[in-house]
């Protein structure tokens, strides 16, 4: 199934310069795609969300998960990375 393969990324906390990049660059370096992305400041406070597909990735989604939070903590962010298939069923989408 090909929604086995989204997830969806969220990253939050105090605006700073380079997060899309650093964030984007784990992800390039682990061959994952980015297939959509938003992100919004409200009052200095930085919020993003990104659809991600998986499939062509080696490793596993743990592996992918714990990067991006290890670079969330290096850059003093809380990051969180889902399934898509649970992110839709813990919220009602679909």
């Amino acid at each position: 199934m090909a929604g086995n393969n989204k997830i969806i990324i969220t990253v939050s906390g105090t605006d700073k310069v380079g997060i899309v990049a650093k964030v984007a660059t784990i992800l390039a370096e682990l061959n994952v795609n980015i297939e959509d992305i938003k992100q919004t400041l409200m009052q200095g406070h930085f919020v993003m969300f990104m659809l991600c597909d998986i499939s062509n990735t080696a490793d596993p989604f743990k592996v992918v998960k714990d990067k991006l939070q290890e670079e969330g903590n290096k850059l003093g962010m809380e990051v969180w990375v889902q399934r898509k298939e649970i992110f839709d069923t813990m919220h009602g989408i679909g």
